[in-house]
């Protein structure tokens, strides 16, 4: 019996497509733009950014209507390590990055596919970050991290007022002092911020991701990424790597010399880019997730943002354990301590082949 024209219209295909492929790219980053739910890591440049810059592979998961107009999107990044295994992760290097569609039957169709994948890459574990979950097959996983975001202030007095009053004293301390802030995407200024975040990790006890994932984000993102830098006397302090997505500024990779704490560079930075986002039309400062009762946790709270917990979803292959990478895991304590021995200039040599596999 033949379908009737509206089942047809509404049949959903889900299929892989060529990452590479100019054209496709070009369709999904126009649609990807055009869904009020999406982020920037479902845009096909950060896929990009992220396979090229760890050498790992990226997986674009499209679905279509029986028309051919795309009903929903799943990025993937096909993690391999040697250390911690494979993983089909959406997306990689990312906090969000999920399942990005309106209809929940097309939601399965994509979470099926993405299964299907991972058993073909024989992939112990699957990871939806965020984005609309799967009804069925997936284990959900809550209470580990939470999400800073929310409308910034019309002018930099509003947004001061709104800083809780211990906390804006630090900023007001750092704003009285003598620092420079600039923002922009020069190659200068892209060295400093790869020093400067390589130094943070190795103080946290965490391998620094590669050079490339950060060259190729800002090359592949265009205007829609920067850095902002703030230093006192030329001497650089903190450091932002930003992205912009559908009028929401993201300070994603942050780094600071051990003097920042004392000249409050890092408050004076945070504060510029919120400046700095409103100028550019923005509407809100995602401060980005923490884990749940962590020292950057409780940062964001002294801003006055208020976390959201975030779930995603997570699928293994029976009998297996789903991969873990979470530093503050007891398994890993030990290896973080001796990692924050290490000389910096030998963690930061080191670190990117290890940190790649982590995703």
């Amino acid at each position: 019996m033949a379908a009737h024209p509206a089942e047809w219209r509404n049949a959903v295909t889900v299929a892989a497509v060529p990452s590479g492929d100019s054209a496709i790219s070009a369709e999904l980053e126009a649609w990807v733009l055009a869904q009020p739910r999406s982020t920037p890591f479902h845009r096909p440049s950060w896929v990009q950014a992220v396979a090229q810059g760890t050498a790992q592979t990226a997986i674009m998961l499209v679905a279509r209507n029986g028309a051919g107009s795309i009903a929903g999107l799943l990025p993937l990044t096909l993690i391999r390590s040697l250390l911690f295994g494979k993983a089909l992760v959406s997306v990689g290097f990312s906090v969000d990055g999920g399942i990005l569609a309106d209809d929940p039957a097309v939601a399965d169709a994509l979470a099926i596919a993405c299964w299907a994948e991972a058993e073909r890459h024989r992939c112990t574990t699957a990871e939806l970050r965020g984005g609309l979950l799967p009804s069925m097959g997936w284990n959900l996983r809550e209470g580990t991290y939470l999400n800073f975001s929310r409308a910034l202030a019309s002018t930099d007095a509003e947004q001061l007022a709104q800083i809780p009053r211990k906390h804006r004293a630090e900023v007001r301390k750092g704003l009285d002092k003598d620092l420079h802030c600039e923002i922009g995407d020069t190659a200068r200024l892209r060295a400093i911020h790869y020093r400067l975040y390589a130094e943070s990790v190795h103080r946290l006890g965490t391998p620094v991701f590669p050079r490339r994932l950060f060259d190729e984000v800002l090359d592949r993102m265009g205007p829609a990424a920067d850095i902002c830098l703030v230093s006192h006397n030329g001497v650089p302090l903190s450091s932002i790597l930003s992205l912009y997505h559908q009028g929401v500024c993201m300070p994603y990779w942050q780094g600071a010399s051990g003097a920042a704490r004392a000249m409050r560079s890092n408050e004076v930075a945070y504060f510029r880019l919120m400046s700095h986002a409103r100028e550019r039309g923005c509407h809100s400062f995602d401060f980005g997730r923490s884990k749940m009762g962590t020292g950057p946790a409780a940062w964001k709270k002294s801003w006055g943002w208020e976390g959201t917990p975030l779930t995603y979803a997570v699928r293994s292959t029976e009998g297996q354990e789903a991969r873990d990478i979470n530093p503050l895991s007891p398994q890993y304590q030990r290896k973080v301590e001796l990692w924050k021995k290490l000389p910096l200039r030998l963690a930061t040599l080191i670190g990117p082949h290890i940190a790649r596999g982590l995703g």
